[in-house]
């Protein structure tokens, strides 16, 4: 009797994929070249600095070869690119004011119940720049600022000026130096000393233009004792043209103070995602990353965190799923910069239908980081023989006062577990079943309800049968 396969179902991306027509009111040519860049700067009338900025990240991106290692990126040529698309609206704080086509869109993602039922304050990003921006009045009267990157450019320039692309320079990588080119849009978030804010505030980036790249920057300044939860999702409707993704985000986050950053993307099967993070971390502060990679062709992404005051703390927490078509190469990086710090990665990743997932970590410990504490834990579940799945796990340890843990593990469900489950008289398939969920559970009871509910939907099982 043949034995049927374990069907994992995939997202349903029928909210994702439907796009709208282009209506953009100024896009740049494909390609990158200074005349472009100049283009993106003088229309958005930035200051001369921060053309510069651009101009030099030009030069670094033309200067920097491709990685030599991960996935091949010979798929992606900048000449067919566009990296810029106004679309056809300004920024408005009223939801009414927002084009229908582009109202719609967001409405099928389920931003606007979002933001009445959980949220302080919500951005929505369409193409190249933000259509959308709100905040509740509770949050501006103590001080908190959130607004899109090009008003913070503008009302709030030295604060900018002092920290954008200082965690993230255009040297850091190639695909750094292509974003100061070429960034546009993003959010910007300032909570001030010992101000809580109590509900999260989200960020949804939506790229319809087909052909184009999103290359929006993300600031976060969380000052001593600050706290803050900030979501961010993304999406795109699959085209036949490929489409590229090069964020930035920067988190500063003070002594004291806690920075949960929650992000799901969930990108078309033509997107190449190459985002970049990176959050600095005072004294006794925290950084918790939770991060959901579910799309994209192929994804290069690595949060990191640099731990540089006195018992500062990282929390990475991601989940990777990769089907037919995709390699999405994931993972974190820690840098332990003072005494007393510690970070926790636990990370997670299934592949089926030829799929492959890729975990890359690096954990650093300077000479100066006595008595540090750093546990890695990373599981990888195959869903059938064709699909793939590597962890790279990288620790440079350099002084002897610290306590490191790292465990791996790479398989497919344990037939022993299945056996002792049905021992206590649970069927095959719920003994399955139980296995796979208890697998991404850690995760989705990390994530924001509305995201968790997509993870669900993500995970989905059909038991009729044996795995492999």
């Amino acid at each position: 009797m043949e034995r049927k396969k374990t069907q994992v179902e995939e997202i349903n991306r029928d909210a994702y994929d439907i796009a709208n027509p282009e209506n953009a009111a100024y896009k740049v040519d494909k390609g990158l070249t200074a005349e472009i860049v100049t283009d993106i700067s003088t229309e958005k009338n930035e200051p001369g600095w921060m053309l510069e900025h651009r101009l030099q990240s030009l030069a670094v991106y033309e200067r920097l070869p491709l990685p030599n290692w991960g996935p091949s990126l010979h798929e992606l040529d900048m000449n067919h690119i566009v990296t810029y698309v106004r679309p056809n609206m300004a920024m408005t704080d009223n939801w009414n004011e927002v084009p229908e086509e582009i109202k719609q869109t967001f409405d099928r993602l389920g931003i606007p119940e979002a933001e009445k039922l959980a949220l302080s304050g919500v951005g929505a990003q369409y193409d190249s720049e933000v259509v959308y921006h709100s905040i509740k009045e509770e949050m501006r009267q103590q001080g908190v600022i959130y607004t899109d990157m090009d008003t913070a450019l503008h009302e709030y320039e030295d604060i900018v000026k002092k920290h954008f692309m200082k965690l993230l320079p255009a040297t850091a990588h190639k695909f750094a130096a292509l974003h100061g080119a070429v960034w546009s849009g993003g959010s910007f978030v300032y909570v001030p000393k010992d101000v809580e804010v109590h509900m999260p505030l989200q960020s949804y980036f939506r790229l319809n233009a087909p052909g184009a790249g999103q290359f929006e920057h993300t600031l976060i300044i969380l000052e001593e004792g600050a706290r803050l939860h900030f979501i961010e999702g993304c999406s795109a409707p699959r085209y036949n043209a490929l489409n590229l993704h090069a964020g930035c985000v920067e988190l500063y986050v003070g002594e004291n103070a806690t920075l949960r950053y929650s992000t799901i993307e969930n990108w078309s099967r033509n997107m190449m995602n190459l985002n970049s993070k990176c959050a600095a971390v005072e004294k006794n502060g925290a950084i918790e990353w939770v991060s959901g990679t579910f799309g994209s062709h192929i994804t290069m992404l690595y949060p990191s965190s640099i731990l540089r005051g006195d018992g500062a703390r990282s929390e990475f927490t991601g989940i990777t799923f990769a089907a037919a078509g995709q390699e999405l190469d994931t993972g974190t990086k820690v840098i332990h910069a003072a005494p007393n710090t510690s970070s926790t990665v636990s990370s997670k990743s299934i592949s089926k239908s030829g799929g492959k997932a890729i975990y890359r970590s690096a954990v650093t410990v300077l000479p100066e980081a006595k008595n540090s504490k750093s546990s890695v834990s990373c599981e990888s579940l195959m869903l059938d023989r064709e699909s793939r799945s590597d962890t790279i796990p990288v620790m440079d340890i350099r002084n002897d006062e610290v306590d490191i843990g790292h465990e791996a593990k790479i398989g497919r469900i344990s037939e022993e577990t299945v056996f002792y489950l049905m021992t206590r008289g649970i069927g095959e398939n719920e003994a399955k079943a139980l296995i796979v969920r208890g697998f991404v559970e850690p995760i989705t009871k990390e994530l924001p309800l509305e995201y968790a509910v997509e993870m669900n939907r993500l995970v989905a099982l059909e038991f009729e049968g044996g795995i492999g």
